[in-house]
């Protein structure tokens, strides 16, 4: 076999590298969805708790709870997370967080978001990162 200076290898790793980034971003994944949603948790205001107990992670492959918000019922992509707050019972969370014309607004889960946002966009890039320097 004729000598190509390590392009075969450098192929070989390369087609790796989609297949191991995303099995090693899921946990990365996860977890920093689970960590953002329980920032949202606490910066929800604490009536009886409904609210709070309405916050939902849905992992990539099923679809968000009915009435949730932001969008509802809808399909998660493979490889996302979809924090939501909201189900049938708690049908009101976008009136907490815009407010309404006779009640102010008491936003939580977009300040929870960007307060969550940067470390675990962080720790999926390190997984990746990892991922891709380990694929052989």
């Amino acid at each position: 076999m004729a000598n190509d200076g390590g392009l075969s290898s450098f192929q070989k790793r390369m087609r790796a590298v989609p297949a191991a980034a995303r099995a090693a971003v899921q946990p990365a994944l996860a977890k920093g969805a689970y960590e953002i949603a329980d920032i949202i948790e606490g910066l929800a205001p604490e009536d009886e708790g409904d609210l709070k107990n309405s916050v939902a992670v849905t992992l990539g492959g099923n679809t968000t709870p009915p009435y949730s918000q932001p969008g509802g019922a809808k399909m998660v992509p493979e490889n996302s997370a979809a924090i939501t707050v909201g189900s049938t019972d708690v049908r009101y969370p976008h009136l907490v967080e815009y407010g309404t014309s006779k009640t102010e607004p008491q936003p939580f889960f977009w300040p929870g978001f960007r307060l969550g946002r940067k470390r675990a966009q962080d720790r999926i890039k390190r997984a990746i990162g990892k991922a891709i320097k380990e694929a052989k």
